[in-house]
């Protein structure tokens, strides 16, 4: 959903109006609108597919560092 605007609360305003009638349309047809993402709650848990090699790779990093392969992870995606 988009909403061209000059001014930013003109576009604000014009985008809250197009989420506001598309929720509308959404339980009209009987449908489930999707959680707001600022309410929405996290395991901090995911899971991701990488190459062999990649995982190899890290998991010897992870090891000269002395930490778990986890910690590793987690590091670097914060970076």
């Amino acid at each position: 959903m988009s909403w061209l605007a000059s001014a930013p609360t003109s576009a604000l305003a014009g985008i809250r109006k197009v989420v506001a009638e598309s929720v509308a349309d959404m339980i009209a047809n009987g449908e489930i609108p999707p959680v707001p993402l600022a309410e929405k709650r996290y395991s901090g848990e995911f899971r991701v597919r990488i190459p062999p090699q990649v995982h190899r790779a890290l998991a010897l990093e992870a090891a000269e560092q002395g930490i778990s392969l986890n910690r590793l992870a987690s590091a670097k995606l914060t970076a």
